[in-house]
Formats: C-alpha cells, structure tokens, sequence
C-alpha cells in the first residue's frame, strides 16, 4: 500500500491542525494504520494508531487527550486531528500502515509500510 500525508504546517502554540494519510494500491481497510513523528534529533516516536474498522484506538502519552486519530475507509484516508499544540509537537508526521493485528501500534518494525512524512511547526 502506498501512503501520501499531508496538512502538515506552521501553527501557533494552541492552536489545531489536522493531517491526512490517503492510501493507494490495496484494500485500505485491510491495514491498521498508525501515526508517528520525528523531531530533530529525536528518535521516531508512536503518537496514534487505529484498527482495520476504527473501533480501537491508541495513543502515546504526550498527546493523548489533545490529539484525535480516525479513519475513513471509504475515502481510504487515516486523519489525525491535533489540538492544543504546543512547541515539543513540532515534528515530521509520518503515516504507517500495519497488516498485523494485536495491540503493538507503538512498535516501528511491525509496520510494512510508511508515507513520506508531512512537516508540523508550531510557534510558541
């Protein structure tokens, strides 16, 4: 499956931004899918991730309650809504998806696929 992000941008501290991941080239709602991001120097870390049909989701403890990850399979799109942003989520956003199932949306290397990363600045 091929992954296209994008929303990315510059934000000011509290404000929201919402990012997108169109899917391409298999059947989208076979996959869960997950978000993570990356800032300077940082390791690659799990921010969302999402069942096949939605019912399940996940979070990292640095953006749960503010972040909001939902996905349209008939639009084959994953989004991830980002409120009260604040300078530390500034990062490249990367979308991934994943065939396995089991709780692991954290764990990087049981993703097979990933879109090329959409840039979110936010200002303080």
């Amino acid at each position: 499956v091929q992954l296209q992000a994008s929303g990315g941008g510059l934000v000011q501290a509290g404000g929201s931004l919402r990012l997108s991941c169109a899917a391409s080239g298999r059947t989208f709602s076979a996959y869960n899918m997950g978000w993570f991001r990356q800032a300077p120097g940082k390791e690659r870390e799990f921010v969302a991730g999402i069942s096949r049909s939605g019912y399940s989701t996940y979070y990292g403890d640095s953006v749960k309650g503010r972040f909001t990850i939902s996905r349209d399979n008939a639009k084959n799109t994953v989004y991830l809504q980002m409120n009260s942003l604040d300078a530390e989520d500034t990062a490249v956003y990367f979308c991934a998806a994943r065939q396995r199932d089991g709780r692991l949306y954290y764990v990087r290397e049981e993703y097979c696929c990933w879109g090329q990363g959409t840039l979110v600045t936010v200002s303080s």
